[in-house]
């Protein structure tokens, strides 16, 4: 994700969902400065404490609370298919995001090969909702987790929500043969 987002020293990037900061630490090393942000408290109480010298914020992805276009590039893990209203995230996204800057999103999608695709679902709808029976104290969870994949669009089906809320030059790379795809896009 850092490598799609190519930081830059002295940029202020946006890592939103970051919960307690794990995601942001490889853009920091890069010399960029990171805003973490995520809606959940108890996240961005243990990123403080964790990364005390890094800069943690409570917001919601669908009313962020930064001005225009004041962050050179955002970023967002495995969290938007999270989110409420992820149209309104992603055109709040592009809002603070200055003209010319990037979006970079990695999140579960859709395997390229049927195979792949018949082992990923049966893996979500069968195999997962056990284990967590079995391992999990909170298997509710893990139920909501397989949901939110199997409901979560396609590569182009997120391609199509970027260029709705405004965002350009979208492209993707698939990973895991498709099981995670990073989708990259400019605010024109």
């Amino acid at each position: 994700m850092a490598a799609a987002l190519t930081p830059q020293s002295g940029e202020i990037i946006l890592d939103l969902a970051a919960g307690t900061g794990a995601s942001s630490a490889p853009i920091t090393r890069s010399g960029a400065t990171v805003v973490s942000t995520d809606l959940t408290e108890a996240m961005v109480a243990v990123g403080k404490r964790r990364h005390p010298n890094e800069i943690f914020v409570v917001g919601d992805a669908t009313k962020l609370p930064y001005g225009d276009a004041v962050f050179d590039a955002a970023t967002i893990s495995f969290g938007l298919r999270n989110v409420c209203d992820p149209g309104t995230a992603l055109a709040e996204l592009l809002r603070v995001v200055r003209p010319g800057g990037t979006l970079v999103i990695c999140e579960f999608s859709r395997p390229t090969s049927a195979g792949m695709r018949l082992v990923n679902r049966t893996w979500l709808s069968i195999a997962l909702p056990v284990v967590s029976k079995v391992a999990s104290t909170n298997a509710v969870a893990y139920s909501y987790l397989s949901d939110s994949i199997l409901d979560w669009p396609d590569q182009h089906g997120l391609a199509v929500m970027l260029e709705s809320a405004g965002w350009t030059k979208i492209q993707w790379r698939n990973l895991t043969g498709g099981i995670v795809a990073l989708h990259r896009a400019i605010r024109p």
